[in-house]
Formats: C-alpha cells, sequence, structure tokens
C-alpha cells in the first residue's frame, strides 16, 4: 500500500516537473487493490485490472521501477513498450490483461477469458477491477448477463469511488450501490468498506473460492474514495467541496493500516516512519532508473500494428 501511494505521488512530481506529460493515480484506493489482489494467484488467475490499480499489479508482482517506465513511455515498458497510456496495464506472465482507455470494456474480456479457460479445464478465475462509471455502460450488463447465465468463473469487482469523473454517484444510478445490481443476475452482490483491507480481502477470498467451486460469478463493491483529481489534467475543486475530501482523508487507508498495526503492535512508529523513508527513497531511485531508459525507436512505431511483410 505504501509502495502505490509513493508511485503514484512520484508520478504526479513527474508531471509537475515537466517529465511526464499525463498521470491517472489511485490515492486512496489502496485498501481496495492490495486487499483483492492477495486473494488471487498470480500466474494463474486472469486478471483485467482498471487504470488506478497500481496496488493490484504491484501485489502481484510488477516493480515499481516497471510501472514508472509506463509512466516515462520508454521502450521497455513492459506494458506496452511507450506505446500505451500510463497505467494501461499488460503482463502476460502474470495473465494481467491489457485494456484500454473506454470505460468498462474489459469487463466482457474477462468473461471471455473465463470461458476459455473453463473450456480448456483451467482451475483459473477471472478477476476484473472497474469503477462506479462502468457501471452505467451496456458491457458491464452484457459482461454480468453472460456470466451469469454460463456460472463462469468471474469475479467482478466495482471499486466504487462515488464519482465517474466528476459525476457523483447519485447522478449516475437510481439505486444506492453497484452491488444491487447482481439481483437482476441471480448472483451474489456485495458490499464492502473499501478502505478496510481485511475486509476487501475476505469478500475477495469468498467470491475467488464460489468462482473455483464452479458456483458461478460474484459482484464485490468495495465502497472507497479517490484523495486525488481524476487525473493530472482535471481539477476536482469544480465538482466537490474541500471539505468532503477532507473528510475521506480522515479515513485514508494508509493510516488506517498504520493505527491498526500499532494498535497490534506488530510495527512501532519509528519502523513505520522508517518503512515509509524506505519505500519512497526505492521509488524515486526507480524513477531516475526510469527516466535514463532508451526510448522508443522511431522506426517502430507501427510495430504490432500492421503484420509483419
Amino acid at each position: 500500500m505504501l509502495t502505490s501511494r509513493a508511485v503514484d505521488e512520484r508520478a504526479s512530481i513527474l508531471v509537475r516537473q515537466g517529465k511526464v506529460s499525463f498521470t491517472v493515480g489511485g490515492q486512496g484506493q489502496e485498501a481496495a487493490q492490495v486487499g483483492a489482489a492477495y486473494a488471487l494467484s498470480p500466474g494463474k488467475d486472469w486478471v483485467l485490472p482498471y487504470y488506478r490499480d497500481a496496488g493490484v499489479v504491484l501485489t502481484l508482482g510488477m516493480t515499481p521501477e516497471e510501472l514508472l517506465l509506463g509512466e516515462f513511455g520508454k521502450a521497455n515498458d513492459p506494458n506496452s513498450g511507450g506505446r500505451q497510456m500510463p497505467k494501461h496495464w499488460s503482463y502476460p506472465s502474470l495473465r494481467i490483461v491489457t485494456a484500454s482507455s473506454p470505460v468498462a470494456t474489459q469487463l466482457p474480456h474477462a468473461v471471455g477469458c473465463a470461458l476459455a479457460a473453463r473450456l480448456q479445464g483451467e482451475d483459473a478465475v477471472a478477476w476484473v477491477s472497474f469503477g462506479d462509471g462502468a457501471v452505467s455502460k451496456g458491457d458491464f450488463h452484457e459482461a454480468l448477463n453472460y456470466a451469469a447465465i454460463h456460472r463462469l468463473p468471474v469475479v467482478f469487482f466495482c471499486e466504487n469511488n462515488y464519482y465517474a469523473i466528476s459525476v457523483p454517484f447519485k447522478q449516475q444510478s437510481p439505486v444506492e450501490g453497484a452491488a444491487v445490481r447482481a439481483s437482476a443476475y441471480g448472483i451474489p452482490g456485495v458490499t464492502v468498506d473499501g478502505n478496510d483491507v481485511f475486509a476487501v480481502y475476505e469478500a475477495t477470498r469468498d467470491a475467488v473460492r464460489r468462482a473455483r467451486a464452479g458456483e458461478g460469478p460474484t459482484l464485490v463493491e468495495a465502497r472507497t474514495y479517490r484523495l486525488a483529481p481524476h487525473t493530472s489534467n482535471d481539477d476536482d475543486r469544480k465538482y466537490r467541496s474541500r471539505e468532503e475530501v477532507a473528510e475521506w482523508q480522515a479515513k485514508d487507508p494508509l493510516l488506517r493500516m498504520r493505527s491498526y498495526l500499532l494498535q497490534h503492535k506488530v510495527i512501532t512508529a519509528a519502523l513505520a516512519a522508517e518503512m515509509a523513508e524506505i519505500v519512497h527513497r526505492e521509488v524515486a531511485q526507480a524513477a531516475v532508473r526510469a527516466q535514463a531508459a532508451p526510448d522508443p525507436l522511431p522506426e517502430d512505431v507501427l510495430r504490432h500494428v500492421y503484420a509483419d511483410s
């Protein structure tokens, strides 16, 4: 969780320094991401994360330097070789499936991965994450409908941060939450405190167990909050109050986890401070290495776009 926050903060600093042109962060959503990812089997389960999910891919095995190579658009960016926007994940050895910017398109892809796993006799689950804005898209309904009919091993994971860019959830949906919609497809819908890493882990673990046992899909809704603007190009002061943001900052999942560990004497205050210092130093060093990495070659611009002759 600390590493995910540090990567996002470093990317924001790089934008302000003019070294990176754009970034999108997940500050505030780390508990939801890390808790869910710990319930998955890296390299076995199919994972289709959305663009805020730095905490997911780091937990599964990607490194801060690999994430930052994507921020700089470098040739050895493992996600796309510098061809995609930052945080559009792809990592074949971990079965992290590439996605694009249109909202919710990864949901039908996850259903396809689950169907393929079943046809090939694999004991694999497809886990797909998305924001609350995706719940308003047709892809969401088509994916849940097909997965439910065929009882496919899919875990649909909604990180409900209450805003689809600038549109609050109450203006997107006639029902209170995303999980309520699961009942229309005859599958379980679970709502969980997305800032409680343990609660998220347990809910995702149970959904993964159901999927592996052949009991079909589950829709898990982790209610959390995006502490930073939508992207580095967004001014969130235009659509949400500073009082609202401050209220959620007090619920910061990193502060919550730190308090839990201190209360249960797992760490000391000195160790917590040391951990944070080490993580930020390692991420800063990773950024230096990533910036120094080779840029893509101009002559490679059409690779993977057109077939080689």
